[in-house]
Order: structure tokens, then sequence, then C-alpha cells
């Protein structure tokens, strides 16, 4: 049974989504501040985290950018800020899905299930053969042994430590930036659609943004410098990361 925890500041919404969780059969914990839910989540890290933008004491920015740097659980960020911009910032700082206030409780209900499922794919994807079998995506970013290792020219990913490195630099990477360019450098060549991607990256149930992978790609292209020339954009079909001449 998944944990799920619901950071929201706005106690009748939080109760809300506490019971349409518990129905489905996640166990759900309540924080309604910044600092409550950095306590929580150091005493007992969740699954999945529903964090609300605008909270007292620390917005859900900084919240955000202060878990990633420590842990992997799925973070669906909830603000009734509708701006591009707004939601590409959300994505930067490390947010893996985004639902604009007011929204559909069913719809929310499917992008946390979509993104238990991905985590739930990738362990059993990127597990070495003879490693344990129980795998979290909430454990703290540490050395994992046996490695296994994606080398493609000057990029190296360690699918065991979930890092990337270029030409030895590390690389820091938001989870689903790592998920997608896993999926496009494991096959070199391969133009991938747009639904590919979705499907792949965020789940069938995904119904985000039209520029969602777009800022993903344009973020990715960034942080891999000139490696990131390799990713081809195919002009109304979606990406490839072309072969290395």
């Amino acid at each position: 049974m998944a944990t799920i925890l619901v950071v929201e500041d706005d106690v009748a919404l939080n109760d809300l989504l506490r019971s349409h969780l518990e129905s489905q059969g996640y166990a759900v914990r309540q924080t309604y501040s910044g600092p409550e839910a950095l306590a929580a989540i150091e005493q007992q890290p969740p699954d999945l985290m529903i964090l609300d933008w605008m909270l007292p004491g620390m917005d859900g920015l900084a919240i955000c950018r202060s878990v990633r740097a420590r842990y992997l659980m799925p973070i669906l960020m909830l603000t009734a800020r509708t701006e591009e911009i707004d939601q590409a910032l959300g994505l930067e700082v490390g947010a893996d899905d985004y639902i604009t206030k007011p929204f559909s409780v069913r719809l929310l209900l499917a992008r946390v299930a979509a993104n238990l499922r991905r985590v739930e794919l990738e362990s059993h994807r990127v597990r070495p053969a003879g490693a344990a079998e129980e795998s979290s995506s909430t454990a703290p970013m540490a050395p994992s042994s046996p490695s296994e290792t994606l080398i493609v020219g000057r990029l190296a990913i360690d699918l065991t430590q979930r890092s990337v490195r270029v030409d030895g630099e590390a690389t820091e990477l938001t989870p689903k930036e790592y998920d997608l360019l896993v999926l496009l450098a494991s096959h070199p060549g391969w133009v991938f659609k747009r639904a590919v991607i979705i499907q792949e990256i965020w789940g069938g149930d995904y119904e985000g943004f039209d520029r969602t992978i777009d800022n993903h790609i344009a973020r990715l292209r960034r942080k891999l410098g000139a490696l990131g020339d390799r990713i081809d954009t195919i002009w109304g079909v979606g990406y490839r990361f072309n072969r290395e001449v």
C-alpha cells in the first residue's frame, strides 16, 4: 500500500484529498505547512507527495527543491497559477507533475496512479541481476552496488544510482529529465513520437499541457551542454537521440 503525503494548508481541501486517496487504498499523511512537510519526510519518506505551491512559512517551490536534493519520490504540485512559465518553473525545481486549481479529483487520482506506476516499472527495469527484490523511489540517493551503466559516447548513465556524467563530470537532472534521457539515449537513432514519450515517461493516464515535453527537452539540452545537440527535434513527430558521427 503506497503512502501519500498531502501538503496543503487549506484544511477542507486537505481532508477531501485524504478521503478520496484513502478510498483508493492509499495510506495518507497530512501536513499543512512547509516545515511540517519536511519534518514528516525526514521522519518517514512517503511514496509520493502532493504539494501545494502557496504555503505558510515556506512555499512549494522551496520545499520541492529541498526534497529533490535528497529523495526520488514523485512530487505532484498543486497550484492556482496557470501561466506556462509558472508550470515550467515548478518542473524546473524537480516536480514530476503539475495540476492547476480547480481540478478534477478523478484526474488527480489518475495522475497519482500513473506516477506510482512509472516508479514501479522503473524499479523493475533498472534492477541489476541478483539485486534484492525490494526497491523504493523514496530512499535517499545513496550509492548502490552492483552498478549498471549505459555508455553512449561521452555520456555515462548509472542506472543503479540514477546519475549522469558527461565527459566524466556529474550532471544534475530532475527525475523526469533523467527518465527522458534514458529513454532517448538507450535507443540512438530511434525517433520517439510525442505520444510514446508521454506513455513511457508520464504514463497513459497523463493529460498534461502541450509544452511539457518541449520544456523538459529544452532543459535537458541545456544541462547536457554541447552533448545536448545530439537530441534532435523531428518536426511534427517527436524527438531522437542521434547517432554520433
